[in-house]
C-alpha cells in the first residue's frame, strides 16, 4: 500500500534535482578558487594583465527549466535502470562551460585614483640659468682686454711711453699669449666658454696690432698690411670653426669693427680696406653651417664704414684718387656680397638672412656715385640694374626673397640712372618710359615683381608730370607750355595708365572693383591727354591761338574716345557694361567741356569747328546705336 502523501512526488525530478545542486556546487568552489588567484595578481600588480573588454563579456547561461512532456510519459516508471543513473542529470558539462566563469575580464579592475601632477618646476630668472653668468663675464673680460691692448698701442704712442718697437712686440706676445691659454684651457672641463673669449681676444688683438703697424708707424706697405690682415682674420676664423663656435668668429669681428677706428684715428681709408680684406677672408667659415650672425657681423662693419667714407668725402670733398678708391672698393663688396649671397642661397633657399646682407652689401654703391658726375653716376648705376636684371634671369632658382630684393636694387640704381642726368622737363617721360617697359616685361613673363615696380614708376612719373604739367596751365594760357616732353610724356601716361589696369586684371591683382580701377585710369588719361594736345598746340602755334587750338583737339579727342569706347561696347560681350559706362560718362564730360568752358575759352573758327566736329560725332554714335539694336530686334523676330 503506497502513502498518499508521497503518491505526487515525480523521482524523476528529485534525481534531477540533487544532480544540478551538486554541478552547481562543484562550480561555485572553481568560481571561489579562481576569484582567489585573481584577487592575488590584483594585489601583486598595478595594473590589470588583462586589458578591460566589456564587449567581450560573457553572459550568464540562463537555466531552463526542463519540459514538463519530456517526464510525462508513464511507462518510463517501469524502468528502474533510469533511477539508478543520476549520472544522466548531473553532467557537469551539459550546464554550463567552466571556463565562461574563469575569464578575467568579466572582473573590471575599480577606477584608481590618478597620481598627483608634478608641480611646475619655477621659471628661474634670466641672469640664473646656466652658463649666462659665465658667458657675460667672458664677454665682458674680453671688451676690457681689447681695450688695454688699444691703450698700449695708442695711449702709450701719444704720451711717449716705452718705444715703438717694444709698444708693438709687447702687443703682439700678449695677443699670442692669450690665443696659447685660450687654446689650453678650451680643452679642459668646464672651459669652453673662458677659452673662446680669451682666444677670441688674443685674435683681435694681434689684428689690431697689424693694423697699428701699418697705419700709425708705416712699417708696412697698405698692401703687406691687408695681406697679414686678412690671413690673421682667416686664421682666427679656422680656429672658430674647429671649435664649431660661430660666437668666437662674431667676438673676433666685433671686436675688430669696434676697436680699429679707435686704432687709426677715425675711419679712413686704410681702415675701410682693413675691413674690406676682413669681409672677404671670413667668408668660408659660413659654406655648410648655418651661421647667421657670422654673416652680419662681417658684412656690417665694411658697409657702414664705406657709407660713413662717402659721406664724409660728399660733406668736406675728395680728390679723384680717394674717390676712385671709394668707388672700387664700393664695386668690390657689392659684387663679392652678391655672389656669396648667391652661393649661400644655392645651398640653402630659405635663407633669408643672406638676402638681407645681398641687398645692404649693394648700398654703397648705390651712393658712391654722388663723387662724380652726373654721367658718370648714371653710368655706374646702370650697370647695377643691368646686373640686378642679368642675374635675375640667369638664376632661374633663386627664391623669391632674393628676387624681391635684387628686384627693389635694380630699381633704385635704375632710377637715380635715368632721373640724375635728364632734366626736369624730360624726367616724367623717362620714368613714364621705365613703367612702360616694366608692364610690358610683367606682361611676357606673368611676372608681379615686374608689375608692383612698373606701377611704382608709373607712380613717380605722374608725379613728376603734375608737376612739369600743372592744373594751371590748362586753365590759363599764361602759365601753359609747349615743351615737346609734355606731349609725349601725356599720349604715354594714357598708355600706362590703361596698361595698368589691364594686366592687372590678367594677373590676378584685381578681382574686384575693375570698374573703380577703369574710373580712375580714365580720369588720369583724360589729365595726361588734355595735357598733351594743350602743349602742343601752344607749342606749334604759340600764344592764345596755340593754347586755344590745344583745346579745341583736347575737346575732339574726348569725343572721339568716347566714340572708340562705345563702339567697343556693342563689339565686345565681355566690356560691354564697362566701355559703356565709361564712353557715356566720357561723352557727359565732353560735352560739360564744350558748354562751361569751350564756349568761353573759345572764340572764331576753333569754337565753331569743336561744336560740329562734337556734334557729328553725337548723331554718328546715336545712329550707330539705333542700327546696332534695329539689326538685334529683326534677329530676334
Amino acid at each position: 500500500m503506497t502513502n498518499p502523501r508521497s503518491a505526487g512526488v515525480d523521482p524523476h525530478l528529485v534525481a534531477r534535482l540533487s544532480g544540478q545542486f551538486a554541478a552547481l556546487g562543484e562550480h561555485l568552489r572553481q568560481v571561489s578558487g579562481e576569484l582567489g588567484q585573481l584577487h592575488s595578481q590584483l594585489a601583486a600588480q598595478q595594473t590589470p594583465v588583462f586589458p578591460v573588454q566589456p564587449q567581450t563579456f560573457v553572459q550568464p547561461r540562463p537555466f531552463t527549466p526542463p519540459q514538463p512532456q519530456q517526464f510525462a510519459q508513464p511507462q518510463q516508471f517501469a524502468q528502474p535502470q533510469q533511477f539508478a543513473q543520476p549520472q544522466q542529470f548531473a553532467q557537469p558539462q551539459q550546464l554550463a562551460q567552466p571556463q565562461q566563469f574563469a575569464q578575467p575580464q568579466q572582473f573590471p579592475r575599480p577606477p584608481q585614483p590618478a597620481p598627483p601632477r608634478p608641480a611646475a618646476p619655477k621659471k628661474e630668472p634670466w641672469w640664473q640659468r646656466d652658463g649666462v653668468i659665465s658667458r657675460l663675464l667672458a664677454i665682458a673680460g674680453a671688451g676690457v682686454t681689447l681695450v688695454g691692448i688699444v691703450m698700449l698701442l695708442v695711449l702709450a704712442a701719444q704720451a711717449g711711453w716705452f718705444g715703438p718697437e717694444l709698444r708693438v712686440g709687447a702687443g703682439a706676445a700678449f695677443s699670442v699669449a692669450l690665443v696659447y691659454i685660450g687654446s689650453r684651457v678650451f680643452g679642459r672641463s668646464g672651459g669652453r666658454v673662458g677659452g673662446i673669449a680669451v682666444a677670441a681676444t688674443g685674435v683681435a688683438g694681434l689684428y689690431l696690432d697689424v693694423v697699428a703697424v701699418t697705419v700709425i708707424y708705416g712699417w708696412l706697405e697698405p698692401a703687406l698690411g691687408l695681406a697679414g690682415a686678412f690671413g690673421i682674420a682667416a686664421a682666427g676664423i679656422a680656429l672658430a670653426v674647429s671649435w664649431r663656435s660661430q660666437a668666437m668668429a662674431v667676438l673676433i669681428l666685433a671686436g675688430v669693427a669696434v676697436c680699429a677706428p679707435v686704432v687709426s684715428g677715425g675711419i679712413t681709408l686704410p681702415v675701410i680696406g682693413f675691413f674690406a680684406a676682413t669681409f672677404i677672408a671670413t667668408f668660408p667659415a659660413q659654406l655648410g653651417r648655418d651661421w647667421p650672425l657670422l654673416n652680419v657681423a662681417r658684412t656690417l662693419p665694411i658697409v657702414a664704414a664705406t657709407l660713413l667714407g662717402i659721406a664724409e668725402a660728399s660733406s668736406y670733398g675728395v680728390g679723384t684718387g680717394d674717390a676712385v678708391t671709394l668707388l672700387f672698393v664700393a664695386s668690390v663688396v657689392a659684387a663679392f656680397g652678391l655672389g656669396s649671397s648667391l652661393e649661400l642661397l644655392r645651398r640653402n633657399a630659405s635663407d633669408t638672412m643672406a638676402s638681407m646682407m645681398m641687398a645692404l652689401a649693394a648700398l654703397p654703391i648705390l651712393v658712391v656715385g654722388t663723387l662724380f658726375e652726373r654721367w658718370t653716376l648714371a653710368l655706374v648705376e646702370l650697370l647695377v640694374a643691368v646686373t640686378c636684371a642679368a642675374t635675375i634671369a640667369l638664376a632661374r632658382w633663386l627664391p623669391v626673397h632674393a628676387r624681391i630684393v635684387l628686384s627693389l636694387l635694380g630699381a633704385a640704381a635704375l632710377l637715380q640712372a635715368v632721373v640724375v642726368p635728364t632734366a626736369v622737363e624730360l624726367r616724367p617721360l623717362t620714368l613714364l618710359a621705365v613703367a612702360a617697359a616694366a608692364l610690358v616685361l610683367a606682361h611676357k613673363l606673368s611676372s608681379k615683381i615686374a608689375y608692383f615696380l612698373g606701377g611704382a614708376f608709373a607712380a613717380l612719373g605722374t608725379i613728376g608730370f603734375v608737376v612739369i604739367a600743372p592744373v594751371d596751365g590748362l586753365m590759363d594760357a599764361d602759365y601753359a607750355t609747349g615743351h615737346f616732353g609734355i606731349v609725349v610724356a601725356g599720349l604715354l601716361l594714357v598708355a600706362v595708365a590703361a596698361g595698368l589696369v589691364l594686366i592687372a586684371v590678367q594677373l590676378g591683382i584685381v578681382e574686384q572693383n575693375v570698374q573703380s580701377c577703369w574710373v580712375f585710369a580714365g580720369v588720369v588719361s583724360l589729365y595726361g591727354l588734355t595735357s598733351a594736345t594743350v602743349a602742343l598746340g601752344v607749342g606749334a602755334i604759340g600764344g592764345t591761338t596755340g593754347f586755344i587750338a590745344g583745346h579745341c583737339a583736347a575737346t575732339i579727342g574726348w569725343m572721339a574716345v568716347a566714340m572708340a569706347l562705345l563702339i567697343m561696347g556693342l563689339r565686345s560681350e565681355k566690356y560691354a557694361h564697362t566701355a559703356l559706362l565709361a564712353g557715356l560718362s566720357l561723352t557727359g564730360a565732353a560735352v560739360a567741356k564744350l558748354f562751361l568752358f569751350d564756349l568761353d575759352a573759345l572764340d572764331g573758327l576753333f569754337r565753331v569747328g569743336a561744336f560740329i566736329v562734337v556734334g557729328l560725332l553725337l548723331l554718328f554714335a546715336g545712329t550707330r546705336y539705333a542700327k546696332v539694336f534695329a539689326d538685334r530686334e529683326a534677329e530676334q523676330a
